[in-house]
């Protein structure tokens, strides 16, 4: 019962550590007001389906979308990377994401789509190892994007993010997160690789 309790202990100071020593960490490279935000060439847009499983749009993904746009329009991103998932025919969240940008008034030749963000730490490493980027600007939710920064800057990488704090985010999706950054916390210990690379893409 004693090596228990410790087990358990241990198991939670750790699980504390991840999720708040994260946020703090990068806390001086996120950003929510676009009129602070510095300018970099390159944009991360991360995946997320554009439809609700019961149908309906995802506001994940329209605010994903609408903020991407926001930041080129305002001329604090020039190119933009659509990261996501496209393991099937009937299910590619790059094409989605990059035909919303474009509907936003985004030029196609901007945009540069990446078929293999299946998670993101791969769409991290794949801006860094496929498209060349060093230095670029994080697009999601709060949550998410602080995740992402903190992976890409224990990678060697020099991110930003940019995430607007008056979204709301549902209860179930801090749940899931607390899990998903010591999984995050892992996987730099551990320099887990992406699932793919490929042939180099130049963003011009």
């Amino acid at each position: 019962m004693k090596f228990l309790l410790i087990f358990i202990s241990t198991s939670l100071g750790f699980t504390a550590i991840c999720y708040f020593g994260l946020s703090i960490l990068i806390r001086d490279r996120m950003y929510e007001n676009i009129s602070e935000i510095p300018h970099n060439q390159v944009g991360l847009v991360l995946g997320t389906s554009k439809y609700l499983p019961g149908g309906g749009i995802n506001i994940y993904f329209k605010y994903r979308m609408d903020t991407a746009a926001l930041l080129f329009r305002q001329r604090k991103i020039n190119r933009i990377i659509v990261s996501g998932d496209n393991r099937t025919i009937q299910y590619n969240e790059p094409k989605m994401m990059k035909q919303a940008l474009i509907e936003q008034g985004v030029p196609a030749e901007f945009i540069y789509q990446d078929y293999a963000g299946f998670r993101t730490r791969d769409s991290i490493l794949r801006a860094y190892k496929i498209f060349g980027q060093t230095r670029f600007t994080i697009i999601s939710q709060e949550y998410h994007a602080e995740r992402a920064v903190f992976i890409a800057y224990c990678e060697g990488l020099n991110p930003i993010g940019f995430a607007e704090r008056s979204m709301k985010v549902e209860r179930k999706i801090y749940t899931r997160e607390i899990f998903a950054r010591v999984k995050a916390v892992l996987d730099v210990l551990w320099s887990t690789p992406p699932r793919f690379l490929g042939e180099k893409i130049d963003i011009y």
